[in-house]
């Protein structure tokens, strides 16, 4: 199993001017040289990423994709925000980013440039491409990183203003109802019953903090000779939120099957053989960084998760019949939305569980 993302050459679909991001690059990034190779990241399912090799090193390029997308979707321009207040006012890992162009005359849409990181990324929350010994400290650093970033004071570092400090949860699930509305292909029943219970049964207590909103091991780079956690990567979910809707989305593995292609679930696993934490280990861990008691509805944290997870595959496999998809296999994910649906609605069905330690 690979720890290094798989390189491709540059996809039909997101080719653009080599030459001219290349005069680009030598106004905006001085000594970067007369020689520029592009090859394109295979795995993302949103924004383009590829790989710049350089006279003056590597670097990596994100960049909204191509053609019609939704509403308030691929906003590389946050991304880059976030990573370099995150980078110039804190300690929590993020690449150094470079240089953002908003200008889509350059290569078509906008992109930033960040510095090439050497690390190893495991998608599988099971870790089996770690040694044994090293899977709890991944995991334990995983968790610190999350509560590192939720401990950001976001008026200090200067995102005040990047999100609204209160209601994410009932924006979030406004908003991607209305997404897989918008990119909806065939009836999923348990959508339309999280579309309603989810306004009705909001969180009880509202928090703000920097939500990473896709926080999990896929979008986690690991140092290339141990398990501590040296950047977190694709922010393009991220916005002042609930602290506790990234620890849920953390947890999801623990509640989809290992056996389904994709899913990247732990449920059917032996976790003690494997070395890794339990649910509510997680949890206590989480809960002793950032000072927490316990967590009271645990169940909505979890049913919202999965039903934005559902709303955003259905989103790709909508841009795959499109033609429109970053990723090869983005037929196969979008037929996932109506398991993670069905699995969202039965923990809402089921009520509330115990997520205090």
């Amino acid at each position: 199993m690979s720890m290094t993302p798989e390189l491709v050459e540059v996809l039909p679909a997101h080719k653009f001017d080599e030459k001219r991001l290349l005069g680009w690059l030598q106004r905006e990034l001085p000594g970067v040289g007369d020689r520029l190779e592009v090859k394109q990241f295979q795995g993302g399912q949103s924004n383009p990423t590829f790989l710049l090799d350089t006279d003056s090193g590597r670097y990596v390029l994100r960049k909204k994709p191509p053609g019609k997308t939704l509403p308030s979707a691929h906003m590389v321009e946050r991304e880059y925000r976030v990573m370099k207040a995150l980078s110039d006012h804190t300690d929590v890992p993020v690449p150094n980013v470079r240089v953002l162009c908003e200008d889509s005359d350059v290569i078509g849409t906008p992109f930033y440039v960040m510095d090439f990181l050497e690390g190893r990324i495991i998608s599988h929350s099971a870790l089996r491409a770690l040694d044994r010994q090293d899977r709890l400290p991944a995991h334990h650093s995983a968790i610190d990183t999350l509560a590192a970033l939720h401990a950001v004071d976001v008026n200090a570092v200067g995102l005040g203003d990047y999100g609204r400090p209160e209601g994410y949860v009932a924006r979030q699930v406004a908003r991607w109802s209305k997404q897989y509305l918008a990119s909806k292909t065939d009836e999923l029943p348990a959508m339309d019953k999280l579309m309603a219970w989810l306004p009705e049964n909001l969180p009880a207590k509202d928090e703000t903090a920097i939500a990473h909103g896709d926080y999990r091991f896929g979008n986690l780079m690991l140092a290339p000779d141990g398990p501590e956690v040296i950047a977190i990567l694709d922010w393009e979910l991220s916005t002042l939120g609930h602290p506790l809707a990234d620890l849920a989305y953390y947890c999801l593995p623990y509640y989809l099957p290992s056996d389904m292609e994709g899913m990247r679930g732990l449920q059917g696993e032996d976790l003690e053989a494997l070395g890794i934490p339990d649910e509510q280990e997680t949890i206590a861990r989480y809960c002793a960084k950032t000072g927490r008691e316990g967590i009271d509805d645990w169940h909505v944290f979890l049913s919202f998760s999965l039903f934005r997870l559902a709303a955003i595959l259905q989103g790709v496999y909508k841009r795959a019949l499109d033609g429109n998809a970053a990723n090869a296999n983005a037929l196969q994910v979008g037929k996932r939305a109506s398991l993670l649906a069905d699995i969202g609605w039965k923990i809402a069905s089921d009520g509330p569980r115990n997520g205090r330690n």
